[in-house]
């Protein structure tokens, strides 16, 4: 399960050691781990990331198998909480240390700056190949957050960018050393704490807002 660290000004939370799939309470873990993040005073910055294999691996297919009736209030939480992460009032960075697929991926896109790992792991929306069409709201949040042509390869195809694809499609800022992606990250983090505060929520809000609004609509089961 998820679990949150701060180190000087920078909170590190961290997803988990699984596939760190979204389950209910994988999500009202990250819920609580963002208001201890939010409701702290001063300076202060995110970095997320995971350990082992995985980022995320996005929605649980499993969960949702055998709760097919939960789906629109379940997809709904998920988008609450990448509208939450997008228009944070605090710098944001994620630290993509293994696969990040699906609405992982689109965890990513809803932070500030993304830094992934080199040599191993991959960024993709596979929903074109699991046969799940992308909901308006993770629509909008995937168009405002890449250049046109880097969206639309990603969502019609599935292609799986590794860290130097990433760079070069603008998915992510830096592709460095395994051993790197986490220092890297809070590192930039760091530099970035004193920006945390009402103005920049505010600046985030309105520079995201239609992304922001449709991913807070509730989705229809």
């Amino acid at each position: 399960m998820p679990t949150l660290d701060r180190s000087g000004d920078v909170f590190v939370l961290d997803l988990g050691d699984t596939e760190n799939r979204f389950s209910p309470d994988w999500l009202t873990s990250v819920g609580a781990a963002l208001d201890e993040v939010e409701q702290a005073e001063g300076a202060r910055a995110l970095v997320t990331t995971a350990t082992g294999k995985f980022f995320s691996n996005g929605l649980d297919l499993e969960w949702l198998s055998t709760h097919e009736n939960q789906w629109g209030g379940y997809v709904s939480g998920v988008q609450h909480l990448l509208a939450r992460v997008l228009a944070l009032p605090l710098p944001t960075v994620a630290a993509i240390q293994g696969h990040a697929f699906a609405a992982g991926a689109m965890l990513t896109l809803s932070h500030d700056v993304r830094v992934m790992r080199a040599d191993r792991g991959f960024w993709c929306l596979p929903e074109v190949d699991i046969a799940i069409p992308f909901t308006p709201g993770m629509s909008a949040l995937i168009q405002s957050r890449l250049a046109p042509q880097t969206a639309h390869i990603a969502m019609t195809t599935g292609r799986r960018y590794g860290g130097a694809e990433a760079v070069e499609a603008g998915i992510v800022d830096q592709a460095v050393a395994e051993d790197a992606v986490r220092s890297t990250a809070v590192e930039i983090a760091a530099g970035l704490t004193g920006k945390a505060g009402a103005t920049l929520g505010t600046i985030k809000a309105r520079m995201y807002a239609p992304a922001v609004e449709s991913l807070r609509a509730d989705v229809q089961g």
